[in-house]
């Protein structure tokens, strides 16, 4: 079982997410959200899915495309990592990636299906990690992380967004 990272392996901005996600088997929590969010999204309506909590915020489609591009940069970072690539990897930012997309003008069913395949990439990374690449550690985004930090960012990420749109938007 993947070990909760400690403190010292990812920024201290990283916190909220790995906080959020429960004791127990990693792996488990990245379908029981894959699940959640599959369930949210089916219960939405195109129309619901361009809703904002206020002017200015990023639509549930923007929120749960984000959901899907930051997991697969952050995959490919655990992947670099795990795999013993010291190569510094760039950071990004989320707004460009949001305002490049269009997220708006796909259903909320096309951006389900790419989250659900992302998800499922990682699921199978995490899944065939080799035992000894979750104490390894690279840079990303000018800061030391770790792969295990990189695969529950992961999922409190999905699981901080998720609460996110439950909270504010339905």
């Amino acid at each position: 079982m993947i070990q909760r990272p400690s403190v010292s392996e990812f920024p201290e901005y990283y916190l909220p997410y790995v906080h959020l996600v429960p004791d127990g088997d990693l792996l488990e929590t990245l379908k029981e959200n894959l699940e959640k969010t599959i369930s949210l999204a089916e219960g939405l309506s195109e129309e619901a899915g361009q809703s904002r909590y206020a002017p200015g915020k990023w639509s549930i489609k923007e929120v749960l495309g984000h959901m899907a591009d930051t997991e697969r940069i952050m995959s490919y970072r655990l992947l670099r990592v795990g795999r013993g690539d010291h190569t510094p990897l760039a950071g990004f930012n989320e707004n460009d990636y949001i305002a490049a997309a269009n997220f708006d003008t796909l259903s909320v069913k096309q951006i389900i299906e790419d989250f659900t395949a992302v998800r499922k990439a990682t699921i199978t990374l995490v899944n065939n990690m080799a035992e000894e690449a979750w104490e390894r550690t690279g840079v990303a985004n000018n800061s030391d992380i770790s792969t295990r930090a990189l695969a529950y960012i992961i999922a409190g990420h999905a699981l901080h967004h998720l609460n996110i749109i439950n909270e504010r938007y339905l």
